[in-house]
C-alpha cells in the first residue's frame, strides 16, 4: 500500500508506544489478578474492537468503573494512561511498601507508574493494575484533526500476553482467556491459509520476527501501534535504496517528532510471506530501539505496522506466541 497524505494529517503516522524500556520490573512484580469466577463463566472473552483514521485497533474498558477508549498496543511494553486523564480515572500512585518501581524510563525519559484498582475489559477484571502515566498529546492531535475520540491510554503486552491473548487485526477481535490457566488453542479463529511464524520475545516484551529486507536478513518488531510498516533510515541507505520525501512524521513518547521517508522495497519477506514492489516507510528509530539492536547480525530493521497487519490477515496469538500471516 502507498502512504499518501489522502485523508490523513501530517503526524498520522504516530507510533504510541514501541519502545525499549525496564519493562521486565514491573511485569515479575505486578499480580495478574483477575477476580475470581465460578465453574460456569465463560472461559473465553472475545471483544470487538474499532480501527481509527490513525489505523489503530481500539477497545472499550472501564478504568475504577469509568469508561475508557484504549489503543491495543503490541509495541508497548506495559500498558498506559494519558497523563491528563489520571485524576478522572481516579489512579493511585504505587504503595510504599511495594516492589513497583514507582519510575519507569520511557525512551530516555522517566515516567510514573500508577495503580488502577478495578481494570475491567469485558468480562474480565483486573485489580491493583499497574499503568505508566505518558503523554499522548501527538495522538491526541492527530485524533482532533480527524475529528475523531481520543484515545485514554493503552492496553499493552503486559496484559495481552498473561491473557494468552489472540489478536486477529483483519476482522478486528480481541479474545482473551479468563483464566491464564486454561491449555489449549483460544477456539472460534480461522487459521487456514495463513502461515505461521515464531515470534521472539525479548526480556522487555518486544516481540519480533525474522524477516529480509531486499535479501538482506532482519528482525521486525511487531508494532500494531504504527500506523505503517516503518524501516530504519540507517538500514534502508546500507542497502543503497532511494529515498522520496513526504509530509508525514512520526512520533513516539518522550520523542520529538521524525520526518517519515519512502522507498521502494522490492521484496520484504516477513517469515514465508513475501511482499512485492512495496513502498514502505523509512525513520530514524535511534532512541526507539536500542543501537546494539538496529546494528546486530540480524539487525531490527524497522517496525511491522497495522497496514500489512490488516492486509495480510495478520493474527497474533500471545498464547503460543505465533505470528500469522496471509501471503
Amino acid at each position: 500500500m502507498k502512504i499518501s497524505g489522502r485523508g490523513f494529517p501530517p503526524n498520522a503516522l504516530s507510533i504510541l508506544l514501541a519502545t525499549i524500556f525496564a519493562a521486565t520490573e514491573i511485569c515479575a512484580a505486578a499480580p495478574r489478578n483477575p477476580l475470581a469466577s465460578n465453574p460456569s463463566s465463560p472461559r473465553f472473552e472475545a471483544l470487538p474492537l474499532t480501527r481509527s483514521r490513525q489505523n489503530h485497533l481500539l477497545v472499550r474498558a472501564f478504568i475504577n468503573g469509568k469508561p475508557a477508549l484504549l489503543g491495543v498496543d503490541s509495541g508497548a511494553p506495559i500498558s498506559a494512561i494519558e497523563l491528563k486523564r489520571r485524576k478522572y480515572f481516579g489512579l493511585t500512585g504505587i504503595p510504599g511498601a511495594s516492589t513497583l518501581p514507582a519510575r519507569l524510563q520511557i525512551n530516555g525519559g522517566f515516567n510514573n507508574v500508577a495503580i488502577a484498582r478495578n481494570f475491567r475489559i469485558g468480562a474480565l477484571t483486573l485489580v491493583d493494575e499497574p499503568v505508566v502515566v505518558v503523554d499522548l498529546s501527538g495522538s491526541g492531535r492527530a485524533s482532533r484533526l480527524l475529528h475523531e475520540q481520543e484515545i485514554d491510554g493503552i492496553l499493552g503486552a503486559d496484559i495481552l500476553f498473561p491473557t494468552g491473548a489472540v489478536l486477529d487485526c483483519q476482522k478486528q477481535m480481541l479474545i482473551l482467556k479468563m483464566d491464564p490457566e486454561i491449555p489449549g488453542r483460544t477456539p472460534g479463529t480461522e487459521y487456514r491459509g495463513l502461515r505461521s511464524m515464531p515470534i521472539r520475545v525479548s526480556e522487555t516484551y518486544n516481540l519480533y520476527v525474522d524477516a529480509a529486507i531486499n535479501g538482506e536478513p532482519a528482525r521486525l518488531m511487531v508494532d500494531t501501534g504504527a500506523f505503517a510498516t516503518l524501516l530504519n533510515r540507517g538500514f534502508v541507505r546500507r542497502l543503497h535504496v532511494p529515498l522520496q520525501e513526504t509530509p508525514f512524521s512520526s512520533s513516539a513518547v518522550n520523542l520529538k517528532q521524525r520526518g517519515v521517508q519512502i522507498a521502494r522495497i522490492r521484496r520484504l519477506s516477513v517469515g514465508s510471506v513475501d511482499i512485492v514492489g512495496k513502498d514502505i516507510g523509512v525513520v530514524d528509530l535511534e532512541g526507539l530501539i536500542h543501537a546494539d539492536l538496529l546494528r546486530g547480525s540480524q539487525p531490527v530493521a524497522g517496525l511491522l505496522g497495522a497496514e500489512i497487519l490488516r492486509t495480510h490477515h495478520g493474527i497474533i496469538d500471545f498464547g503460543t506466541r505465533t505470528l500469522y500471516l496471509k501471503n
